[in-house]
């Protein structure tokens, strides 16, 4: 079974002075759905470094949750974790998936910048662009209207022109804002996306 990392957001407690690395069970349950054994990694890049290395995933994830520094959020280590997996996910060519914050970690990986939207939280809504229109879920704050940098695809975009799914031009790497653990039941579009990503890449 080909084993895929997924990263996990990070839950401050103050009352306990922890920082907690945790995920929605339905993460895992997701990549395994898709045929896919799921590793979970910690939120320190340096562990995360020796995990790739020791067991040379054939896929990464990145989850959604918390926003990056530089827009609000307070997860520093989250930040420095999603882009150590994006550039070893760079290069050593492995399939990489961001869903919501984690498409947001490639937009700025690859130079793109994000502005606060309103009206995607909590909603469906139907994107269009290059592939079929479908109607997904919304559950975030900020968003990217226009690709500054010149190695990634809008591929679909909502009505008020927020970019809703990215792949890169050349890499095996693909970004959604919609979360495919969020649905009641798995949609068959979001297995095949991961399914074609990984399974249809040979390292």
């Amino acid at each position: 079974m080909k084993k895929v990392l997924y990263t996990q957001r990070v839950e401050v407690i103050d009352a306990y002075n922890e920082r907690r690395d945790c995920v929605d069970q339905r993460i895992p349950e997701y990549i395994f759905a898709c045929g896919y054994l799921p590793i979970s990694v910690p939120n320190n890049w340096e562990i995360v470094e020796q995990i790739v290395d020791n067991v040379d995933p054939d896929g990464i994830v990145l989850v959604g949750g918390n926003s990056l520094v530089k827009y609000g959020g307070d997860a520093p280590e989250r930040d420095d974790t999603d882009r150590k997996l994006i550039d070893l996910s760079v290069k050593r060519q492995i399939p990489l998936y961001g869903f919501c914050r984690g498409m947001q970690s490639i937009l700025d990986y690859f130079g793109n910048n994000l502005v606060k939207v309103d009206g995607h939280v909590a909603k469906y809504h139907t994107i269009t662009g290059i592939e079929d229109s479908i109607e997904v879920n919304s559950y975030h704050n900020e968003a990217c209207l226009k690709l500054d940098g010149n190695e990634l695809v809008a591929v679909m975009r909502a009505d008020d022109g927020v970019i809703e799914k990215i792949r890169h031009k050349s890499l095996p790497i693909i970004g959604t804002m919609w979360h495919p653990e969020r649905e009641k039941s798995f949609r068959k579009n979001d297995i095949n996306l991961l399914k074609t990503l990984i399974g249809g890449f040979e390292k």
